[in-house]
C-alpha cells in the first residue's frame, strides 16, 4: 500500500506539466486517481445565513481509505478575512490520471479548471459578488438571499457563453477544455489562505457519511448542499435534484454525440414535411390564375368567327332601308 501511494505521488509529479495551470501550492500530491469523478449533480442553493458568507460549491472528493468518491456538499462559509474570495478546487486529468487541485482563499478568484459549478462560478472568475470598503456586495441573480437581511445587494444578469455541462474535471478524454488566462496565472501568485478548519471538518463529515459515497448514491447525493459547514440535517439542507453520470469518460461523451447525430435526422423530416405544405398553396395560387385565364383566351376565339359573318349582313341592309325611308 505504501509503495502504491508513493507511485501515485511520483506519477502525479511527472504529469504536472501536462495539466493546465497547476501550481505546487494547489496540487494535492497524495491524491491521484485513475477513475474519473462523476458529473456534478444539480441542486438548489440554500439561503445565505448571514452577511459576510460566501458560497463554496460542492465537489467530488476521493478517499483512499474508502476507495471511492464522495460528495462534499456545497455550503456557505464565512470568509476568513475581508477582501478574500474563494477559488474552488478541481480535478485535472493527464495521461489517464486524475489529480486534485485544492481550493483556496485569495484576493482574486483564480483558475478552477473551467468547471461550471454554478451560482456565480461559471467556469471562469466569479459573478456572485465583490468586496468594497470591507463589505461584500451580493449579486441577487446568482445568490439565494432569501429573507436574510442584507442591504449590499445588486442585480447583474450572468451570461454564460461556454457550453453548459456538468463535467467535473479538466483535460483528458471528455474533460473541460479550458486553459488558464493571464489573470488566472496572476491570481495563482497572490497571497493565499488554505481551506479553513470549518471547511476541513465539513469535508471530513462528508467522508464519514456512507450515503454521500458515489458507489451508494450513484452520483445522486441525498445531501447536495447545506446552509452552514457540517450542518447535514435540519432546515436548509437540500438533496440533489438531478444526479451525475458515474462513467463520465465513456458514457457522457457518447450520449451527447448520439443526441447530436439524431437531432439532424429528426429535424430533416420536419423541414422536408414543411416544404410541401408551404409550397402547395403557392402552387395552387399560381395554377388558379392560369386556369381562369385559359377560358378567357379560348372563349373569344369562337366569337370573332361568327361576328365577321353576321356584321356584313346587317351592315348591308340597314343602310339601304334607311335611304329608302329618307327618299320616301
Amino acid at each position: 500500500m505504501l509503495l502504491k501511494t508513493w507511485s501515485r505521488s511520483i506519477l502525479a509529479a511527472l504529469t504536472l506539466l501536462a495539466v493546465p495551470a497547476l501550481s505546487m501550492a494547489q496540487v494535492s500530491m497524495n491524491i491521484s486517481v485513475n477513475v474519473p469523478p462523476p458529473e456534478l449533480p444539480v441542486y438548489d442553493q440554500p439561503p445565505i445565513p448571514d452577511d459576510g458568507y460566501l458560497w463554496t460549491p460542492g465537489y467530488w472528493a476521493w478517499g483512499d481509505d474508502i476507495q471511492d468518491y464522495y460528495w462534499v456538499p456545497g455550503t456557505w462559509v464565512l470568509a476568513p478575512q475581508p477582501e478574500y474570495l474563494w477559488t474552488p478546487g478541481y480535478w485535472g486529468a493527464a495521461d489517464g490520471v486524475f489529480l486534485w487541485n485544492a481550493g483556496y482563499w485569495g484576493p482574486h478568484v483564480g483558475f478552477y479548471g473551467g468547471v461550471n459549478y454554478g451560482y456565480g462560478y461559471g467556469g471562469e472568475g466569479f459573478e456572485g459578488g465583490y468586496w468594497q470598503g470591507g463589505h461584500l456586495y451580493y449579486n441577487r441573480s446568482v445568490n439565494n438571499i432569501g429573507n436574510t437581511h442584507i442591504t449590499n445587494v445588486y442585480n447583474k444578469t450572468v451570461i454564460n457563453n461556454v457550453t453548459v455541462n456538468r463535467v467535473s474535471y479538466n483535460g483528458g478524454t471528455g474533460g473541460v477544455r479550458a486553459q488558464a488566462t493571464a489573470a488566472d496565472l496572476a491570481a495563482a501568485h497572490d497571497r493565499h489562505i488554505a481551506v479553513t478548519p470549518v471547511q476541513r471538518q465539513h469535508e471530513q463529515a462528508a467522508r464519514s457519511n456512507p450515503a454521500l459515497r458515489a458507489s451508494q448514491n450513484r452520483g445522486h447525493p441525498p445531501i447536495a448542499a447545506t446552509p452552514r459547514p457540517g450542518a447535514f440535517s435540519g432546515a436548509g439542507v437540500v438533496p440533489a435534484r438531478q444526479g451525475g453520470t458515474m462513467s463520465v469518460v465513456h458514457a457522457e461523451p457518447r450520449a451527447p454525440q448520439s443526441v447530436r447525430e439524431a437531432a439532424p435526422r429528426l429535424q430533416q423530416p420536419a423541414v422536408r414535411s414543411r416544404l410541401p405544405v408551404e409550397s402547395r398553396p403557392a402552387v395552387e395560387q399560381r395554377r388558379q390564375p392560369e386556369q381562369t385565364l385559359e377560358p378567357r383566351q379560348t372563349a373569344p376565339q369562337p366569337r370573332p368567327a361568327p361576328k365577321p359573318q353576321a356584321e356584313p349582313r346587317p351592315a348591308e341592309h340597314p343602310p339601304v332601308r334607311e335611304e329608302d325611308h329618307e327618299h320616301h
